[in-house]
C-alpha cells in the first residue's frame, strides 16, 4: 500500500484517469460497431459519429493516433464500397 501523500494522490489520479479512458474507449467500440452495422443514409452519418470519436480519443490520448488512423481507413473503405 502507498505511504506517501504524493503516492496517495497518484493512486486517485490513476484511478479516474482510467475510469474516463474506459468510457472514451467504450465510446468509440460502440460508435465504430454501429458504422460497420449500417446500412442506406444512416450508414454515413453512423461513419461521420464514428470518425470523430476516434478523433476525439485521440486528442485525449487513450488510443493511439495509428491505431484511429487504421480504424477511420477501414470505415471509409466499407463506405465507398458500400456507394
Amino acid at each position: 500500500m502507498a505511504n506517501t501523500k504524493s503516492s496517495m494522490k497518484r493512486i486517485r489520479q490513476n484511478e479516474r484517469r482510467r475510469l474516463r479512458n474506459r468510457a472514451i474507449r467504450t465510446a468509440v467500440r460502440t460508435a465504430v460497431k454501429a458504422a460497420r452495422a449500417g446500412e442506406g443514409a444512416a450508414h454515413s452519418a453512423a461513419i461521420r459519429g464514428a470518425i470523430r470519436a476516434l478523433d476525439k480519443a485521440v486528442t485525449k490520448g487513450v488510443i493511439h493516433a495509428n491505431t484511429a488512423a487504421r480504424k477511420k481507413s477501414a470505415l471509409a473503405r466499407r463506405l465507398a464500397a458500400a456507394s
